[in-house]
C-alpha cells in the first residue's frame, strides 16, 4: 500500500483526506443532489464507497431503518467477492474473522439402512484454484460495516442518512439538470412522518426485494415460485452430528433435506430445513410454521444424530422465487437507446432467488459496483452519459444466468436421492458449478467498454469481459512477490497492463516504441484522457510486465519513463508500476501470453475490456476514444524523460 507521496503520513493510511463534498459535509440532506442511494444493503453500500472516491460528487445515502443493521439474512461470500473486498482496503480484516469454507461434506441415506444419513463425499472447495482468495461466511451486518467505513474514510466522507425511507419518485422531462424528483418520508425519531423533497441528477434504488423505487418505476419482476419452502434458523446447540462445523448438503430418505452452514465466530450455525412442498391453497400458512417444528424436522432429517437447540438469534421461513425485472433503470423498453437512465435497480429490487446457492448479497454487490463506478465517470465528465445504458445491458444478463443456475440448485437440493441419475450427482454437480458459484463465470460481451475478441489468442488466460484474474509477479524495484491485480483498488481508474516482449528493459522493443507512443504522441489515450492539471495516472494506470525474473534486471532507470510516473508535490518517483516474472509462476506461460508483447485493459470493476498486441495503437486509441471523453491535453513535458534517484534516508531527514 502506498500512502507517503504527498507527505508523511502516520495516522491510518485507510483514511484519505477530505475533499471537496467531504469538507463540512452538512449533516441535512440537501435539496439537490448528484445521486441519491436509496437503501444501505449490499448494493447500497458498495456504490457509497466507490461514488466515496469521488468528492466532486454530492451523493447521499438514505436508510428506513434508524441505524445500521445489527441482524444480517446474507452470509455466503464467494470468492470474487473478497475480491472485491480487496479493492476496497478491508480483505484482511474480514477473512480474519470469517468462517472459511475449504470443502462440503455430501450426506445421503445409506443404502442398507435408509432411515439413517451417511456421508457420501467431500470435495475441495476450490481443487482448481480458481481464486488466490477464500470462500467465506460472515454475517451480512459485518460486510455492510466495512464499506460504510471505506464511505467514510474516502475522500467524500459518505455516511448514510437513516429514518428516510421512499414515498414517490417522479421522473422530469429532458434537460432538466436534476430531472428525478424524490419524496422522501421520516421512520424514526422526531422526523417520523415528515417528508421532504430532494431532486436529484441520479437516483439508484437499493432497496430489496418490495423496492419502492421499483414500484415508482413500474418495472415488472417476471418469474414464479417454486411452491417449495424452507425453514432457515441460526442456532446455538449442541450435537453429535459430525459434520456440524463443515458445510454440508444432507438428503434424508423420506424427512426432506438440509443445508447446513457454519457461522463465523464458533458455535453458531445456520441451518436450512426442508418444509416441503406448499399447497396451492396455502394462503401463507407455511410462513407460519412454527420454530418447534422446524427443529423436529431437523433432527428427523439428521437420523441417528441429534440436535439439541439451545438459542436460536434468528429464523425466518421462506418460499423459493425466482424472478428478475423486466428492466433496471427508468427507461421504458420501447425507449430504450432514445434518452439515457437516471434511476437504477440493483440487487434484490430486480433480482430473486433462494438463498441456497450463496449468490444473492454478492451478485449485488456487483451490481452496486457497476452502476457507481459509472456514474463516476459520467458526472465527472469522464464519459458520456451514454455509458449508463450499459449498466441494464449488462448486470439483466448476469441475474437471469443466476436464476436458471439457482432454479437448477435449488431443485436439486428438493430432489430424493433415488430420483437423482446416480448417488453423486449432486457432489459432482457442485464441483462442476464451483466457477459459477465463486461469482467468476460473468462475461460481458461487446459494447463501448468491452472489446472485441479478435486478438484473444494472444492472452487466451485473461478472457475479454471477464474479470481479470490476477497472476503472480514479482516487483522490480524490491523483488517482492506480489498479486498483480491486488493493486487495483477501487479508485474508479482503468488498468492498462503491458506485457513486454522478450528484449530486456532498454533495449529497443515492440514495448520502448509503444512507451514512447503512449507518452509522447497526440493520439495517445494517455495524453488525450488525462485533464491537462491532473497527474498522469489519475484516469489510466499504466503498468509493465517484463519476461525476466528481477534480479535481470539491472537498473529500474532503464525502464521507459512512462512507467515511472512522478506523483504527488513533491514530483516523486512511483516505482511500484514495473514487474517481472515469478520464475515459480511464469504469468506467460500459465495464461498464454503472446511472448511478442501484449496489452491487456481492465475496467475501474476489475473486468478485462480489451487485449491487444503492442503494435496495435490505434485499435488501443479507438477503444478509449469509445469509452471515455477527451480531456485537456497535457503535453508530453509532463512525462519525465527519466527517474529522479531516491534521496537517502539519512539525507532526508
Amino acid at each position: 500500500m502506498q500512502f507517503h507521496h504527498h507527505g508523511y503520513v502516520s495516522a491510518d493510511p485507510q483514511v484519505q483526506p477530505a475533499a471537496g463534498t467531504g469538507l463540512d459535509r452538512p449533516d441535512e440532506i440537501p435539496a439537490e443532489v448528484d445521486v441519491l442511494i436509496v437503501g444501505s444493503g449490499p448494493a447500497g453500500v458498495i456504490a457509497a464507497a466507490q461514488l466515496a472516491q469521488y468528492p466532486g460528487i454530492t451523493t447521499r445515502i438514505v436508510e428506513r431503518r434508524g441505524g445500521r443493521l445489527v441482524l444480517g439474512q446474507a452470509d455466503g461470500v464467494q470468492a470474487r467477492s473478497v475480491e472485491t473486498f480487496h479493492a476496497f482496503g478491508f480483505s484482511e480484516r474480514i477473512i480474519a474473522e470469517a468462517y472459511h469454507i475449504t470443502e462440503m461434506a455430501f450426506w445421503e441415506p445409506d443404502a442398507t439402512h435408509p432411515e439413517t444419513i451417511v456421508r457420501k463425499a467431500r470435495p475441495l472447495d476450490d481443487d482448481h484454484g480458481i481464486s488466490e482468495f477464500p470462500h467465506l461466511v460472515v454475517n451480512q451486518a459485518r460486510v455492510l460495516d466495512y464499506f460504510l467505513e471505506a464511505a467514510a474514510n474516502g475522500p467524500a466522507r459518505i455516511q448514510p442518512d437513516y429514518g428516510w425511507e421512499l414515498a414517490d419518485l417522479a421522473v422530469g422531462g429532458p434537460g432538466e439538470s436534476h430531472p428525478v424528483t424524490v419524496t422522501l418520508r421520516g421512520t424514526v425519531g422526531p422526523q417520523e412522518g415528515t417528508e421532504r423533497t430532494v431532486r436529484a441528477r441520479y437516483v439508484v434504488g437499493c432497496d430489496g426485494a418490495h423496492s419502492a423505487v421499483r414500484e415508482a418505476l413500474g418495472c415488472t419482476p417476471v418469474g414464479d415460485k417454486s411452491n417449495h419452502a424452507w425453514g432457515v434458523l441460526d442456532v446455538l446447540a449442541v450435537t453429535d452430528f459430525p459434520d456440524v462445523r463443515t458445510k454440508c448438503a444432507i438428503r434424508s430418505h423420506d424427512g426432506g433435506n438440509i443445508l447446513l452452514i457454519p457461522r463465523e465466530g464458533g458455535f453458531l450455525v445456520r441451518w436450512y430445513v426442508d418444509l416441503g412442498m406448499v399447497p396451492d391453497d396455502d394462503d401463507g400458512a407455511i410462513r407460519r410454521t412454527p420454530l418447534e417444528e422446524i427443529i423436529a424436522r431437523a433432527n428427523a432429517i439428521i437420523h441417528p444424530y441429534t440436535l439439541d437447540v439451545k438459542d436460536v438469534p434468528w429464523h425466518s421461513v421462506y418460499e423459493v422465487g425466482h424472478r428478475v425485472t423486466d428492466r433496471f433503470d427508468d427507461v421504458p423498453l420501447d425507449q430504450v437507446g432514445t434518452r439515457a437512465p437516471h434511476v437504477f435497480i440493483t440487487g434484490d429490487a430486480c433480482h430473486t432467488h433462494s438463498a441456497k446457492a450463496g449468490q444473492g448479497m454478492n451478485v449485488s454487490m456487483q451490481d452496486g459496483w457497476n452502476i457507481a463506478w459509472k456514474l463516476g465517470h459520467v458526472l465527472t465528465g469522464r464519459a458520456p452519459e451514454s455509458l449508463l445504458a450499459t449498466y441494464s445491458a449488462e448486470r439483466q444478463v448476469v441475474a437471469q444466468n443466476l436464476i436458471d443456475f439457482d432454479r437448477e440448485w435449488s431443485t436439486l437440493m428438493a430432489t430424493k436421492s433415488e430420483d437423482l441419475p446416480d448417488p453423486d450427482y449432486l457432489s459432482s454437480y457442485y464441483v462442476r458449478s464451483a466457477e459459477f458459484a465463486f461469482g467468476f463465470m460473468t462475461q460481458y460481451t461487446k459494447s463501448a467498454i468491452v472489446g472485441g475478441t479478435e486478438h484473444q489468442h494472444l492472452a487466451p488466460g485473461f478472457p475479454v469481459g471477464k474479470r481479470f484474474k490476477s497472476p503472480a509477479v514479482e516487483r522490480v524495484c524490491d523483488g517482492n512477490p506480489v498479486h498483480l491485480g491486488h493493486h487495483h483498488r477501487a479508485d474508479g481508474r482503468w488498468r492498462v497492463y503491458a506485457f513486454a516482449d522478450s528484449p530486456a528493459a532498454g533495449s529497443p522493443s515492440a514495448l520502448t516504441d509503444w512507451a514512447h507512443w503512449l507518452a509522447t504522441d497526440p493520439a495517445s489515450p494517455l495524453l488525450v484522457h488525462t485533464p491537462a492539471d491532473a497527474e498522469l495516472g489519475s484516469v489510466l494506470d499504466v503498468k509493465v510486465v517484463y519476461q525476466q525474473d528481477h534480479t535481470a534486471m539491472n537498473n529500474v532507470a532503464d525502464v521507459p519513463a512512462v512507467f515511472l510516473p512522478r506523483t504527488g508535490p513533491f514530483e516523486l518517483v512511483d516505482y511500484e508500476k514495473v514487474y517481472a516474472t515469478d520464475p515459480r509462476d511464469d504469468v506467460f506461460a500459465a495464461r498464454g501470453i503472446d511472448r511478442g508483447g501484449v496489452v491487456v485493459v481492465v475496467r475501474p470493476d476489475q473486468y478485462v475490456a480489451a487485449v491487444l498486441p503492442l503494435t496495435a495503437k490505434a485499435e488501443l486509441a479507438s477503444f478509449f476514444a469509445d469509452a471515455l471523453l477527451p480531456a485537456a491535453v497535457p503535453t508530453p513535458a509532463q512525462v519525465p524523460a527519466a527517474p529522479v534517484a531516491a534521496a537517502p534516508a539519512a539525507a532526508a531527514l
